[in-house]
């Protein structure tokens, strides 16, 4: 009750919007609580300012020819729309199915739109397990549709649908192969 009184004196006594140290320091005082201390600036260690930078990762991708790419993806979009946006082909994306996003152990939320519809876009992530662990792991509808796409034989274990690969942090530097295309521009 205090402080709002003493806001409410400095707000109609023509003080500007914003209280001084002077006016917070009372306010702290009056409510029996320790000011915030004044930091100097040579105390402040030179911690760079968040970049864009920091939410880029590098990725490389290796087509059907052998030909390499190394692409700029942001973290938090596909796989898929970072190869778009490069000009790296994939065929089409295979989203638009409903799918279960795990929240819990007891909550699951139905996310319309988002899951694998096709298989066309596959890829390999760099070598065995290393690649495949720094992603999370697919949905039983994107095994499905790499099953019901491609034959058995080329499917392996770091196969992925790049429309349900989110990029994160610690793919930067990963190596994408590029399988060849199934055809889908039957006229």
């Amino acid at each position: 009750m205090l402080s709002r009184s003493i806001f409410s004196l400095a707000r109609s006594s023509g003080a500007p919007a914003s209280l001084s140290r002077a006016h917070t320091s009372i306010v702290h005082r009056a409510m029996g609580t320790a000011s915030p201390p004044l930091v100097a600036a040579a105390d402040v260690p030179d911690i760079p300012p968040p970049s864009v930078f920091d939410k880029i990762v590098r990725v490389t991708i290796i087509d059907p020819s052998g030909a390499r790419r190394t692409i700029p993806a942001y973290v938090g979009q596909s796989l898929y729309a970072a190869c778009e946006l490069n000009g790296v082909d994939l065929g089409p994306a295979s989203i638009g199915a409903a799918q279960q996003k795990i929240r819990s152990d007891t909550w699951t939320e139905p996310l319309y739109g988002e899951g694998a519809t096709s298989g066309f876009d596959h890829v390999l992530l760099q070598g065995g397990n290393e690649g495949v662990s720094l992603v999370e792991p697919p949905h039983s509808n994107e095994i499905k549709m790499l099953e019901k796409y491609w034959d058995e034989d080329e499917i392996f274990p770091e196969s992925r649908l790049a429309s349900m690969v989110e990029i994160n942090d610690k793919m930067d530097g990963m190596v994408v192969y590029v399988p060849d295309r199934l055809v889908d521009d039957i006229p």
